[in-house]
C-alpha cells in the first residue's frame, strides 16, 4: 500500500500542474472562460454539459455559491468538447515546457501507468468523476497519454477519498479545515481557493473543536486518528489500480515517477500563489 501511494504521489504533479499553468488559462480564455470558470468547466467537461449541482457534488469541497457563479453561462459560451480539446492542448504544451518528453524511461513509465489506469477502469462503480474521464478516448501523443493515465488515477483515488469522507460524516468544508490543521497546505490557500467566507470557515472550525477533532487550530489526537483512518482507507480503495502491476512493477513505477514529478515542480508549473 505504501508503494502504491508513493507511485501516485510522486507522479501526481504531472497531472496537477494543469490547474496552475498559464497555458491552460490562455486557452480557456480563448473560449470565453475567465477566472475559475475554466477550472470547473475543464475538469467537469468529461460529463458533458455538467450542471453546477453536479460539480458541487463531485468536486465536494468548494463553496456551492462560488461554483454556481463560476459555472453559470459556461455552456452558453462554449462546448464540452472544445474545453476538453483546450485542456489536452494546454497539458501537452506545459509538460513539453517542463521537458517531460525528453526524460529517459518515458515509454516504460507510460506502459506501467497506463496498465494501472486501465485496471482502475474495471472498478469504476461508485466513482462518477473517474468514470466520466475513463470514457474519454486515449490521446495519441505519449506525453498526453501519460497525463491522461495520471488523470484517471487521480480521479479514481479522489472519488474513493470522497466516499471515505462521506462514510465518516466529514463534509467538504470540514475536510478542508482538517487538512489545513495538518500543516501540509496553508489554510489561507485552501480557504481562498475554495472560496469559503471567513465566517463559515470559523464556524465550521468551532464545530470541529466541539466534536473533539481539533485542539485549537491543530488536530487533536482524535482528529489525527480520523485523518489517518481516512487516508489509509483511501489508499486501500486505490489499490485495485496498482495491484494489477504486481509488487515489482509497482516499485518500478514508484522509482521512475520521481524524476517526472520533480521535472514539473522544478519547471515552476505548480505554484500555490
Amino acid at each position: 500500500m505504501k508503494t502504491a501511494r508513493a507511485a501516485w504521489r510522486r507522479l501526481e504533479p504531472v497531472h496537477g500542474m494543469i490547474y496552475f499553468v498559464p497555458e491552460a488559462r490562455r486557452r480557456y480564455a480563448d473560449l470565453g472562460l475567465s477566472g475559475r470558470s475554466g477550472y470547473f468547466a475543464s475538469r467537469s467537461a468529461a460529463f458533458g454539459r455538467a450542471s453546477a449541482e453536479l460539480v458541487i457534488s463531485t468536486f465536494y469541497n468548494f463553496n456551492p455559491d462560488f461554483v454556481r457563479r463560476a459555472v453559470d453561462g459556461v455552456w452558453d459560451a462554449t462546448t464540452p468538447q472544445h474545453v476538453l480539446d483546450a485542456r489536452y492542448a494546454a497539458a501537452g504544451e506545459a509538460l513539453r515546457r517542463a521537458g517531460i518528453h525528453k526524460l529517459p524511461h518515458l515509454d516504460e513509465i507510460l506502459t506501467l501507468t497506463r496498465r494501472a489506469a486501465e485496471a482502475a477502469c474495471e472498478h469504476a462503480q461508485g466513482r462518477p468523476l473517474f468514470a466520466a474521464h475513463a470514457a474519454l478516448p486515449w490521446p495519441q501523443e505519449p506525453v498526453l497519454q501519460l497525463w491522461h493515465a495520471q488523470t484517471l488515477l487521480r480521479e479514481f483515488r479522489g472519488d474513493g477519498h470522497v466516499a471515505c469522507l462521506l462514510s465518516e460524516g466529514v463534509g467538504g468544508l470540514e475536510a478542508l479545515i482538517l487538512h489545513a490543521a495538518t500543516g501540509d497546505v496553508p489554510g489561507d490557500f485552501l480557504k481562498a481557493s475554495r472560496a469559503w467566507p471567513d465566517e463559515e470557515w470559523a464556524g465550521t472550525r468551532e464545530r470541529l473543536r466541539e466534536r473533539g477533532l481539533l485542539d485549537g487550530d491543530s488536530l487533536s489526537s482524535e482528529g489525527a486518528l480520523l485523518r489517518r483512518h481516512v487516508e489509509d482507507r483511501t489508499d486501500r480503495l486505490a489499490l485495485p489500480a496498482y495491484a494489477a502491476l504486481g509488487h515489482a512493477d509497482c516499485e518500478r513505477l514508484a522509482e521512475l515517477a520521481g524524476p517526472f514529478g520533480r521535472a514539473v515542480v522544478e519547471a515552476g508549473l505548480i505554484r500555490l500563489a
